[in-house]
């Protein structure tokens, strides 16, 4: 999943095979569940083994193996969702369900433009369900604005937000994209009212609140962060959340968050396993672990090496599979952990020829300051000039 990164020798390093077949390439994190998840996945599993030639239930279980990686961030669900759509995965013909699932799946690799490519031509196509062209046209907005191409984006959730549909996922798009704009000041209260309707997607409500509480600089964040992360325990809105707390100065907190250790007053965890401690690290999703290493370094965290050696041979291991996806990651590595600020700015900027989200925004600038190249944040500038983005990260210091 993840690209080689290291202080001194090149980013990526070539593919290799094995020399043995008992060499190490990879050790993968365990993934805990509970008997019944344990007896569904083995249920799931027998299904696949046969053929999954029943196109509802490939869509069916290709849908609910992506929302499972969303929540736990393993990659491996990804394959899972891949192998359940494999009979049309190919095919030109293949129906329009399965043809958005595959989107989803490039989508969550990093692959746009491929998942562009998906998305255009199941909206191409004559007489789509209703529900399927919905479903294209968000994430196809959502994939356009990952990649900075915002006023296509808005067309998109215009039309979702608009008669037929009226759906409140559309006008949180316009909202979001407002608010990034600086075209609307009320972001917080229009967000706040469409929250109000049953049909609502209260969680990412919830988060979209948070993220332009944030861009705002306004104190309120963390405790919408918090909400957000009491509606919806994804990896996200997890390390979305301790991102918050590593920057104002409180690595303990975010530390937990990460692992998953925040109070939960009044929840009932019993029919979930504990959250891993440090000897367990390598149960944690990338995206976790990377805050937990950045999170114990500034700590002075006893496991602060662990960590951060855990990560780096996560890095090394998609070297050796020629995985170069994930830049963010790995700029985040150098900069906040390996304390190397050109490869910083090196995977930064080629973070930014793939994604242009706010995130993106902030870590190029911060890798270029550091690095002592302000220039080289050039391009990040070049975007808020061109679609008048407002957030307060992004300004000079004073």
């Amino acid at each position: 999943m993840l690209s080689a990164l290291s202080v001194h020798p090149p980013a990526f390093a070539a593919p290799v095979t094995p020399r043995a077949d008992d060499e190490v390439v990879e050790r993968l994190p365990l993934r805990a569940a509970s008997a019944g998840e344990r007896a569904r996945q083995r249920a799931a599993q027998r299904m696949l083994a046969q053929g999954p030639h029943d196109l509802g239930q490939a869509l069916g279980n290709a849908r609910e193996a992506l929302e499972q990686a969303r929540r736990e961030g393993d990659p491996r669900l990804l394959g899972t969702a891949q192998a359940w759509l494999q009979p049309w995965w190919n095919d030109p013909s293949a129906p329009p369900g399965a043809r958005v699932l595959k989107a989803m799946v490039l989508q969550a690799r990093h692959d746009f433009e491929g998942a562009l490519r998906e998305l255009d031509h199941v909206l191409a196509s004559p007489r789509l369900p209703s529900t399927l062209d919905a479903q294209a046209t968000l994430t196809r907005s959502a994939v356009l604005q990952v990649v900075g191409r915002w006023d296509e984006a808005r067309v998109g959730c215009q039309r979702l937000a608009a008669p037929p549909y009226g759906l409140p996922h559309g006008r949180a798009c316009l909202l979001e994209l407002d608010s990034l704009q600086g075209r609307s000041t009320d972001l917080q209260q229009s967000l706040e009212a469409l929250d109000r309707s049953a049909a609502a997607p209260h969680a990412w409500l919830a988060l979209l609140r948070a993220e332009g509480a944030e861009r705002a600089g306004s104190v309120a964040a963390g405790a919408l962060y918090a909400r957000a992360l009491a509606l919806d325990e994804g990896v996200y809105a997890r390390a979305a959340y301790a991102d918050w707390l590593l920057d104002r100065a409180r690595p303990a907190e975010a530390a937990a968050v990460a692992l998953g250790r925040e109070s939960r007053e009044g929840r009932d965890r019993q029919d979930r396993p504990s959250p891993p401690d440090a000897a367990g690290l390598d149960e944690l999703p990338d995206a976790l672990l990377l805050r937990v290493a950045i999170a114990w370094q500034r700590s002075g965290h006893r496991d602060a090496a662990r960590a951060a050696d855990l990560m780096q041979a996560r890095f090394d291991a998609a070297a050796l599979r020629g995985d170069t996806t994930h830049a963010r990651e790995r700029a985040r590595f150098a900069l906040d952990v390996r304390h190397d600020p050109a490869m910083a700015l090196q995977q930064a900027a080629l973070n930014w020829t793939h994604q242009r989200e706010p995130a993106d925004a902030v870590l190029l600038v911060r890798a270029a300051r550091a690095a002592g190249q302000p220039a080289a944040a050039e391009p990040v500038m070049a975007l808020v000039r061109a679609h008048a983005l407002k957030d307060r990260r992004l300004e000079v210091p004073r």
